[in-house]
């Protein structure tokens, strides 16, 4: 069985969804340190100047070393502010009449939680439901996993009955590090390969790694086949190519 385990990030980009849309179970990595300003907490939006970040405010303040699942919303007024930009910036989208309506209701529903991952999870699930995604997923933190980085991975690849696990390609010099903890387990570690793919955006040219509600308002019903489009065969941990790409700088952070 092939899993892939994914941490709930905000308006997750193509190739999360790409990863999830090719594995048989998904494990939403929840039980991890919460880091700030990253990908947990914001994503990008294509806008008539170009990629532009959009971030939900969190508490952080006395809380060091908190998890994703304990962080909390500091500010509930993000939602509208949020909404204001996306009408801004895609209200002439082909597809923005049919599902920005839905989008905002499970933004304003999930960010109702108070919780960052409760908020990253909801949206996530909406997505998988416009688009067409039916991976089963859990949350780690019901699965009690011990370990930390490489183990903790292993550990739930084992509690879930993993015999393959796809990552995200960023994670492989941690993974490479930790090998022994997948080879213990006789767990094949697979490295997500992707191209990203283009597609009309709202203004041009057309720039890459946005969110995948820059896909979905621009694309509709054509999304999933447009994050499939990019996919190529995973590869092995150690290949040569991606640690040259590293060292060139051609790898994207959203990795």
């Amino acid at each position: 069985m092939r899993i892939a385990i994914l941490q709930p990030t905000f308006l997750p980009w193509l190739g999360w969804f790409d990863i999830a849309d090719q594995v048989d179970s998904l494990v939403i990595l929840d039980d991890v340190a919460f880091s700030k300003q990253s990908w947990q907490q914001r994503n990008r939006l294509r806008t008539l100047n170009g990629l532009a970040y959009a971030t939900v405010p969190v508490l952080t303040k006395g809380r060091s070393g908190q998890t994703i699942l304990d962080v909390e919303i500091a500010d509930a007024r993000f939602v509208s502010k949020l909404e204001r930009t996306i009408s801004g910036s895609y209200a002439g989208a082909p597809y923005y009449k049919e599902f920005f309506p839905g989008f905002c209701e499970a933004l304003r529903k999930a960010a109702a939680t108070g919780r960052l991952s409760e908020l990253n999870l909801g949206m996530i699930v909406w997505f998988f439901s416009v688009i067409g995604i039916s991976t089963p997923w859990q949350a780690s933190s019901t699965l009690q996993a011990t370990g930390k980085r490489g183990e903790h991975v292993a550990a739930l690849c084992e509690l879930v009955g993993a015999t393959e696990y796809l990552s995200p390609a960023g994670s492989e010099e941690y993974l490479l590090q930790d090998r022994d903890a997948f080879d213990r387990r006789h767990i094949q570690v697979q490295l997500h390969e992707y191209i990203h793919p283009q597609y009309q955006q709202a203004f041009q040219p057309f720039i890459p790694f946005a969110s995948v509600l820059d896909l979905l308002l621009n694309e509709g019903p054509r999304a999933l086949e447009t994050i499939r489009s990019g996919r190529r065969a995973p590869r092995a941990l150690g290949k040569t190519e991606f640690a040259n790409l590293q060292l060139q700088g051609k790898l994207d952070e959203n990795t």
